[in-house]
């Protein structure tokens, strides 16, 4: 029978082995572990999968957010950039500012003199983008024959504000922005209205006004670059067929004449056709009412045609306006 003492020795080697078998299977967890991150690390970086370390550095992921009522007009904005308008000898245009989708809106100019002119083409996107086209052919005319501007005058064509729009759609789907917003309605003109009465007016699809005078960043660019130059006379093109509208609330007396000017080298009406819309929030009431000498909304004569000669002889008819 083995003695108290030798009974106490044997309770310590069992706990001391206990001990032990406890460390080795520490050990063997730990091996494990290190083991198994070694190997997903080395397939992460097969796979092309960025580790911890590389995931710390990727720029932040952007997340479209639905609202609460969705709005069928807009677009995510796109990976690929549209090819730009550039000529192959002449001016570099400007961007004065992007779209809701980031496309640039570009300015061109020519001529350097003390008188500034501009011209609007775009504003209603693919539904008017014969106004485009024609801004297009006077830029490359403008670029070949710079005798047209007189010494002390400056032309800026705005070509194309509404690019989004361009982009979506060829017809009546590509008059608004990316926002569902009638850029040539969201001016904060004293007239701005989000919504108005539509007997008379353009309705073939849903649009509105913005939620506020000048809430589109198209909208906001052209202000910007309107108010940072001394503009004489613009006229915003648009199609089709209605005539020339002077700009003002009433109609200012400088920008009738302009109008008057306008429809006799173009034959355009004038006073326009009435439909019965009243028209609110417009590029020409807004110009007028901060610090452009005259403006007109000038409407060609159908949707697919330029009327390139009548616009060349309104251009020069511009370019001598003093208002």
């Amino acid at each position: 029978m083995p003695s108290r003492k030798q009974e106490a020795h044997n309770w310590v080697y069992w706990i001391w082995g206990v001990n032990g078998l406890a460390v080795l299977c520490l050990l063997g967890a730990g091996l494990f572990y290190l083991n198994r991150q070694n190997a997903l690390a080395s397939n992460s970086a097969i796979a092309g999968t960025p580790t911890r370390d590389a995931a710390q550095q990727l720029p932040p992921t952007s997340f479209f957010l639905p609202t609460l009522t969705p709005n069928p007009y807009y677009t995510p904005p796109p990976f690929e950039t549209p090819t730009p308008f550039v000529l192959a000898n002449g001016p570099i245009p400007g961007a004065i500012g992007h779209s809701v989708a980031g496309r640039p809106i570009d300015v061109y100019t020519f001529g350097s003199g003390d008188r500034e002119y501009l011209i609007v083409a775009g504003i209603h996107g693919g539904y008017e983008g014969n106004t485009i086209a024609l801004a297009n052919e006077l830029i490359r005319y403008l670029n070949e024959h710079p005798d047209t501007i007189p010494d002390d005058a400056t032309l800026y064509i705005i070509r194309n504000m509404n690019p989004d729009g361009e982009a979506r759609a060829n017809g009546v789907d590509g008059r608004v922005n990316n926002h569902g917003v009638d850029l040539n309605r969201n001016f904060p003109s004293s007239n701005w209205a989000e919504e108005w009465d539509r007997d008379g007016c353009w309705i073939y699809r849903p649009t509105t006004g913005g939620t506020h005078g000048g809430s589109e960043p198209e909208t906001r660019a052209v202000m910007n670059f309107i108010a940072s130059h001394k503009i004489s006379a613009l006229i915003s093109y648009h199609s089709a067929a209605l005539g020339v509208f002077p700009g003002g609330v009433p109609w200012e007396e400088d920008s009738k004449r302009l109008a008057s000017t306008m429809a006799f080298v173009t034959k355009y009406p004038y006073p326009p056709i009435d439909t019965g819309c009243v028209y609110t929030g417009t590029l020409a009431d807004w110009a007028v009412e901060h610090g452009v000498g005259a403006a007109v909304d000038m409407e060609l004569a159908n949707h697919t045609q330029t009327d390139f000669d009548k616009n060349l002889k309104a251009i020069r008819a511009l370019l001598s306006f003093i208002p």
